[in-house]
């Protein structure tokens, strides 16, 4: 089946518009006045998000684990985001990874199309995410592959060219979805839990999710967006930005903040689940995505998530009488059918949660 045909209307790469020389944006990649990114506020030198030594956390220094655990618990509280470094993913595969994926979106557009994807599961080669007619668009694609459970992982889905493309995804995701774990392990005993605790939460089988994101270049940076402003509806996300074209925004005392990438780290997001499970101790916060009209850029996002049928709402520990409960009890799938039939985007995704009680 011709997956592009069942799209409700045609699907237009936005490489491909980059690629043809136009200086002008279609309209519908045009956001409106007050959601386009403004460069004199998002330039901060002196800010960013916290930076963390996760090797720290391993130390025979009990003071300097403790210190370690309190930064990952104040960046989780004030930030929802923050960069690891010495995370034991091998810096070498991260780079052949991240390359390998940059060379698959400079393939000839038949053979990407080959893995063009459909609205009913993104797995693939894409364009756009929602299916609504004339919707406002970002600029960029992306390929959106499972990687766990077993049962829904298909290498065959997974691109064949460049030739190393599936071994090092399947090395790749191995590595981060490790890493995943030992912050699962941190996050719970930094909210003085079991460090099992979240990961029983989720179910005790996690389900991890790659999407490689490409930005290329754009003639109106100021006009319009990569990622449109949204909060992440899983569990984590551990991100592989493109270190030498910072992109990414966070939102963070009502500002936009740009994040630096620091060589060789991993940028770590709360999502809603995580924001639930915690009581809203731990925030899963706005972030968007800038372009720019000199540099492409290549990020890799796994999204670390729990069982979609498990239910999910915040642990009894973190309940009191002066903070109770704040949300309803949700599996992951029924939370992404509420966010995708409500046309929920951004904060109001997880706060949405809370009129529900």
């Amino acid at each position: 089946m011709n997956c592009l045909a069942l799209w409700p209307e045609p699907v237009v790469r936005v490489q491909h518009l980059s690629d043809s020389g136009i200086s002008v944006i279609p309209e519908r990649y045009v956001k409106k006045p007050s959601e386009r990114p403004s460069i004199s506020e998002s330039i901060d030198k002196e800010i960013n998000i916290p930076v963390i030594d996760l090797q720290n956390m391993y130390s025979s220094d009990e003071s300097l684990r403790r210190k370690t655990a309190d930064l990952i618990s104040a960046a989780c509280r004030e930030w929802g985001f923050f960069q690891v470094v010495n995370h034991g993913v091998s810096h070498q595969l991260m780079a052949e990874t991240r390359e390998v994926w940059r060379q698959f979106f400079q393939l000839p557009l038949e053979l990407k199309q080959v893995y063009a994807n459909s609205p009913a599961t993104y797995e693939g080669y894409g364009s756009r995410v929602g299916i609504g007619k004339d919707i406002s668009l970002d600029w960029g694609d992306y390929f959106f592959l499972h990687y766990l459970p077993m049962s829904v992982k298909d290498q065959n889905k997974w691109p064949s060219l460049p030739v190393s493309c599936r071994e090092l995804v399947e090395n790749y995701g191995e590595e981060v979805v490790k890493l995943g774990g030992k912050l699962m392990k941190i996050f719970s005993l930094t909210l003085g839990l079991s460090e099992n605790h979240l990961e029983q939460a989720f179910g005790g089988e996690i389900g991890a999710c790659l999407r490689t994101n490409y930005y290329p270049k754009c003639p109106q940076p100021d006009l319009t967006l990569g990622i449109s402003p949204h909060s992440d509806p899983g569990g984590m996300t551990l991100l592989l930005p493109d270190e030498n074209v910072p992109g990414l925004q966070v939102r963070h005392d009502n500002k936009w903040i740009t994040v630096k990438p620091v060589p060789n780290a991993f940028i770590i997001n709360i999502g809603d689940q995580i924001q639930v499970l915690t009581n809203a101790n731990y925030k899963s916060v706005e972030h968007r995505v800038m372009v720019n009209s000199s540099k492409e850029r290549v990020s890799l996002a796994l999204f670390y998530n729990p069982r979609g049928d498990v239910l999910i709402k915040p642990v009894e520990e973190l309940v009191t009488e002066e903070k109770p409960a704040l949300y309803s009890p949700m599996t992951f799938d029924e939370y992404r059918v509420y966010i995708r039939t409500k046309g929920l985007s951004g904060k109001s995704q997880v706060e949405s949660l809370k009129s529900l009680k």
